[in-house]
C-alpha cells in the first residue's frame, strides 16, 4: 500500500466505451482497498451515458466536441480543487492538455513505451511493469503503482428495470446478438462483410435455434449494414441498429446468449455483463484489446494478417500495432466463426 495516505484520487480517462468498461474493475479495486479515498473520474460525455450511474464515483463528463465551452466548464468544475493523486490513464494530446487543469501532488502516467503525445511532460511519475499486456492489465498497473496488488474484478454498471424490460421485449435469452461494426476512424478496417454475417445468422438460427438480433449506433454505415444483413439472411432478423440508448444496448448484451463483434465497444460491454463474446480479430491483437474474459472464443487471424501485409511475425512488431489493410478481415471465414459458435453452444449456451 502506498506509504502516504490517499484521500482524493482523480482519474483521467475520456474514452472509448470499451476502455472505460475495462477501467471499471480498477475503480472498484481502488474503492475496496482505499475506502477513505474519494474518486473523481473525468470521462467523455458519451461514455458517461453508460457509466454515469456507477455508485460511489464523482463523474466530471467532458464533451470532446464541445470546444472552448467544454474546456471552460471542466476548468470551472476543477477550480479550487487539489487531489492527492491524478491517475492519467489516457495518453492522447487532448487528455494531456486537459490534465494541465488538474491540480494534484502526484501525477501518474504511462511508462515511456505507452506515454504517447508527450504525456511524460504532463506527469511526474510513471507506472512500471510489462507494457505488452492487455489494456485492462495496463490499467491495473496504475493501482499497482500505488501499492495495491489485489484485484476485484467487479463490473456493476447499473440498469433500471425499464431498461431491462426493453431488452426482454426485444429478444429472448437464446439470442445471437451481432454488433457488426466498429467505430468509424481513418483507415480502420475492422468490419467483417455483411454477407458473412448473413450466413452466420442463417447457421445460428437453423442449427442452434438462436434468434438473431442486430445492434449498433445510428451511423449511415451501421444502418446500411443492418439492411444488407437482413436482406441477405434467410433467417428472421431483428434490426435494432440505431434504435437503442447505450444503457439499452448494455441490457441487450446482458440478455443475449452470445455476442459476435469485431474489436469494438460491445465486445467489452459483454465482458462487463458476463456474456460470452465471439470476437472477430484480424487487424488488432486480441491479447491487447480482445474481450478480456472471452479470449478462448476469439477468432484470431491477426498473426495471418501481419504475415500477409508485412511479411513479419507478431513478435517483431510494436505492441498494439494495427494492420491497416482493407482485406485483413477477409482472412476470417464463416467456418472460423461457426466453429467457435458450435463449441460455445455445446459448452456454455446449451446448459442455459
Amino acid at each position: 500500500m502506498t506509504s502516504t495516505p490517499l484521500h482524493s484520487i482523480c482519474i483521467l480517462r475520456l474514452s472509448a466505451i470499451g476502455d472505460t468498461c475495462n477501467l471499471l474493475p480498477v475503480v472498484r479495486t481502488l474503492q475496496k482497498e482505499l475506502p477513505d479515498a474519494s474518486i473523481t473520474w473525468i470521462i467523455g460525455r458519451t461514455e458517461h451515458r453508460l457509466l454515469g450511474g456507477v455508485q460511489g464515483v464523482e463523474f466530471l463528463p467532458f464533451d470532446k466536441k464541445g470546444g472552448r465551452k467544454a474546456k471552460r466548464q471542466l476548468r470551472n468544475a476543477l477550480a479550487g480543487r487539489r487531489f492527492d493523486v491524478l491517475l492519467h490513464m489516457h495518453a492522447s494530446l487532448r487528455a494531456n492538455l486537459l490534465s494541465r487543469h488538474i491540480r494534484a501532488t502526484r501525477k501518474v502516467g504511462f511508462d515511456a513505451r505507452r506515454a504517447r503525445d508527450f504525456q511524460r511532460l504532463f506527469t511526474n511519475e510513471r507506472i512500471s511493469g510489462d507494457s505488452s499486456v492487455h489494456v485492462l492489465d495496463g490499467f491495473f498497473q496504475f493501482a499497482e503503482h500505488l501499492g495495491i496488488q489485489q484485484r476485484h474484478m467487479t463490473w456493476d454498471i447499473p440498469l433500471d428495470q425499464a431498461t431491462r424490460d426493453f431488452a426482454a421485449n426485444a429478444m429472448s435469452r437464446r439470442a445471437l446478438l451481432i454488433s457488426p461494426c466498429s467505430s468509424q476512424r481513418w483507415r480502420n478496417f475492422r468490419n467483417w462483410r455483411a454477407s458473412n454475417y448473413a450466413q452466420l445468422a442463417d447457421i445460428a438460427h437453423r442449427e442452434h435455434g438462436l434468434d438473431v438480433v442486430l445492434t449498433g449506433g445510428p451511423t449511415q454505415l451501421e444502418e446500411d449494414y443492418g439492411r444488407q444483413i437482413a436482406a441477405m439472411s434467410q433467417a428472421p432478423v431483428t434490426d435494432l441498429i440505431g434504435k437503442t440508448s447505450l444503457p439499452q444496448l448494455l441490457a441487450l448484451v446482458e440478455r443475449a446468449a452470445v455476442v459476435v463483434s469485431p474489436d469494438s465497444g460491445p465486445a467489452h460491454m459483454a465482458t462487463a455483463t458476463g456474456t460470452p463474446v465471439i470476437g472477430l480479430y484480424a487487424t488488432s491483437n486480441r491479447r491487447r484489446t480482445g474481450p478480456y474474459l472471452s479470449q478462448e472464443w476469439v477468432v484470431d487471424r491477426y498473426p495471418d494478417a501481419v504475415a500477409r501485409a508485412l511479411g513479419k511475425r507478431v513478435a517483431q512488431l510494436p505492441w498494439g500495432y494495427r494492420v491497416r489493410s482493407p482485406y485483413a478481415m477477409d482472412l476470417i471465414t464463416v467456418d472460423d466463426v461457426t466453429s467457435k459458435l458450435d463449441a460455445l453452444v455445446e459448452q456454455v449456451i446449451g446448459r442455459r
